[in-house]
């Protein structure tokens, strides 16, 4: 970091102050937070346990939700446990490789949720505008396949990070803005040229976020056209199995969207505002898709009200 001299070092550890500006109620707002964690790990789990056990919901549909519940639950694993530690212990001290580990799997698995989606998207799309060859185009094998290219992609994408964050000189400060290591908030401690790494990032955002959220309008626009010359029943029936996703999608990329935005063209003394959006962007959609899915999916909500041992009657008043 910062030597006596006021020479750049390398770092070897970075300061995580959680909340600007709440540091005396971070305390008490950990207890919602952990709350939420707990209800997001909860309710994920139990779509992978019904989806697993529940052999009719072996179709791509359910089998594409249980990937993206994994997800939510990897995502949202990798970042509440530290900063509740954060918030109860003041354990604000990370090391820099456990950063740079944390920055990684953060950024990888968005991807890799993004990447879900858009198979999600392709597989309405096939079911609505060309159902007779949906059961020989989305096979299992190769549904299974479009999720080992979703972690491959991921991991891919991420690859270069830690060596364009090892190669950064810091002398500014080790104090981020965030809750937890965020590639954004890292790469401004440097005092160095960080154009590569805004260059990187700005590709990596593109050849992922963007074009999957293009596509997956795309996916919409080529399903909106099919439903329009269905009739009445046909289209509350294919709209109904869309809700869920176009749900799921708004959930993710909006705070995202609205994060990468804050970061490049907010102020820069405006610190609350993209440490908010940062949260919410790890914690409300792990916490909202399986509420959506068990909502609005028929087949996930009866098997839920089974699991629990709760019928019909019991929720009548």
């Amino acid at each position: 970091m910062v030597g006596p001299n006021g020479n750049e070092s390398s770092a070897t550890y970075f300061i995580l102050i959680g909340l600007p500006g709440l540091e005396e109620a971070q305390f008490w707002l950990a207890f919602p937070l952990c709350s939420l964690y707990l209800i997001a790990v909860l309710g994920n789990l139990t779509i992978i346990y019904i989806v697993r056990t529940e052999h009719s919901l072996h179709e791509p549909m359910y089998i594409f939700l249980c990937m993206l519940s994994g997800l939510d639950v990897l995502i949202s694993t990798s970042s509440m446990p530290k900063m509740m530690a954060i918030f109860w212990f003041n354990s604000t001290t990370i090391q820099f490789d456990a950063c740079l580990l944390q920055m990684f799997a953060i950024h990888s698995l968005s991807g890799m949720e993004s990447t879900v989606l858009l198979a999600m998207a392709f597989d309405r799309y096939v079911a609505i505008c060309h159902p007779l060859r949906h059961a020989t185009v989305l096979t299992l094998p190769r549904v299974t396949k479009i999720g080992m290219a979703a972690v491959v992609r991921g991991v891919a994408l991420m690859a270069p990070l830690p060596v364009f964050i090892k190669r950064l000189p810091f002398c500014r400060s080790n104090i981020l803005s965030h809750s937890y290591c965020l590639h954004q908030d890292v790469m401004k401690l440097a005092c160095a040229d960080i154009h590569v790494n805004i260059i990187y990032g700005l590709i990596v955002i593109i050849s992922a976020i963007g074009l999957d959220s293009l596509l997956i309008s795309l996916s919409y626009l080529l399903i909106l056209k099919t439903v329009l010359g269905l009739t009445r029943e046909a289209q509350a029936k294919a709209f109904g199995t869309c809700v869920s996703h176009v749900c799921a999608v708004f959930i993710f990329y909006v705070p995202f969207i609205g994060l990468s935005m804050v970061h490049r063209f907010g102020k820069q003394h405006d610190s609350l505002l993209p440490v908010i959006l940062a949260n919410t962007y790890l914690l409300v959609p792990p916490v909202l898709n399986p509420i959506v899915y068990g909502v609005k999916t028929k087949e996930i909500r009866q098997r839920i009200l089974r699991l629990f041992h709760v019928t019909t009657h019991t929720l009548d008043p």
